[in-house]
């Protein structure tokens, strides 16, 4: 794979910083985006441009179209069973808050617990917290090990009768750690829980199944994967998501609507209400088929080599220290320099 060609399709980093060409190193927090993505952003607007699902006119059949195409694209990137499975979100964040209190809040009863692990975002632990301060549940948190590892002895012996939702990432944004998943998957179901997968540092980098991971809900946000920003994805459960009450009301979640009464419209409009973010949508589906284009292999091969060379040059940094060595391990570097702050190494360093 010619990775000169790969970075020459990102009009970002064609640009110079300080005289230096650009290098990007913050794609845990969000991604770049290639032409296509861009091009295809702007295409809707200069040619598409119309609602989706409520007009008859010809733009209007257009953008729904190109609309619900973008959504089984994402169908078949998690290999879900269905696009009534596949719920446009604004993002990873959005998606376990709709989890939260969709699915959660309505179950909950006081004593029943929250399953999570100090590996998490803050967007994977919040909403927990804010659905045990309503419901009575009680959250427990699985330790990690010095080197950043997930403690699976402590994770299995934290699983119990009481244990009603398991939420744990696949990749730490901050250690980079994997966790083996499906494993976990299998423990917690096992115990009588349902299981959610925080994908959105995965998603860019690993090939994800949700039918083979076996997990209940799997979530993963646009813009760390090439899209545009305010797009995500929830993958749910087809029977566990028809169980569940619309979260947010108006627009398209709405099948007949009157002051004596409403009925509320199918899988998976009955959680997209309101105007969706239908270029973001169409900018996931493109982003998707760029990295569908490109060696996936050869892509991990290269960022080992970009994590070891990382690793060797600051290493040789007096004052550097490592957090965490996970035994599986995404591009995800985290340090410590003596006893300096961050901003003032950026400061130092500009």
């Amino acid at each position: 794979m010619d990775l000169q060609a790969v970075r020459q399709q990102f009009p970002a980093l064609q640009q110079q910083i300080n005289n230096q060409p650009l290098i990007y190193l913050d794609n845990a927090a969000t991604s770049q985006k290639p032409e296509v993505v861009i091009q295809a952003v702007e295409q809707f607007y200069r040619r598409q441009n119309a609602n989706v699902h409520r007009g008859a006119h010809q733009l209007s059949e257009r953008a729904t179209s190109a609309f619900e195409a973008a959504r089984t694209t994402v169908k078949q990137f998690i290999n879900a069973a269905s696009e009534q499975e596949i719920i446009w979100t604004r993002g990873t964040t959005e998606g376990i808050n709709l989890i939260a209190q969709s699915y959660a809040r309505p179950l909950l009863q006081p004593g029943d617990e929250i399953l999570l692990t100090e590996l998490e975002h803050h967007a994977n632990i919040v909403p927990w917290q804010i659905v045990a301060e309503q419901t009575g549940a009680l959250i427990r948190v699985v330790p990690i090990n010095d080197n950043g590892d997930l403690n699976l002895q402590r994770f299995a012996e934290l699983l119990n009768e009481k244990t009603r939702i398991v939420s744990l990432t696949h990749i730490s944004n901050a250690l980079g750690t994997i966790n083996p998943v499906a494993g976990l998957v299998r423990q917690a179901k096992a115990a009588g829980a349902i299981v959610v997968i925080d994908g959105a540092q995965a998603a860019p980098h690993l090939e994800i199944d949700v039918q083979r991971l076996g997990c209940d809900f799997y979530l993963f946000s646009g813009h760390k994967l090439f899209a545009p920003t305010g797009i995500g994805v929830l993958y749910g459960r087809q029977q566990l998501l028809e169980a569940m009450p619309p979260w947010q009301a108006g627009g398209e979640m709405i099948s007949r609507v009157s002051f004596s009464g409403t009925s509320y419209n199918t899988l998976p409009f009955k959680f997209e209400a309101g105007t969706p973010n239908i270029s973001g949508a169409l900018g996931l589906a493109e982003a998707i088929r760029f990295l569908d284009t490109l060696d996936r292999k050869a892509l991990a091969r290269h960022e080992r080599a970009l994590m070891n060379k990382a690793l060797e040059y600051c290493s040789a940094i007096p004052g550097f220290t490592r957090i965490g060595s996970p035994t599986a391990c995404a591009s995800i570097l985290s340090f410590q320099l003596s006893s300096h702050h961050q901003q003032d190494v950026v400061r130092k360093n500009r």
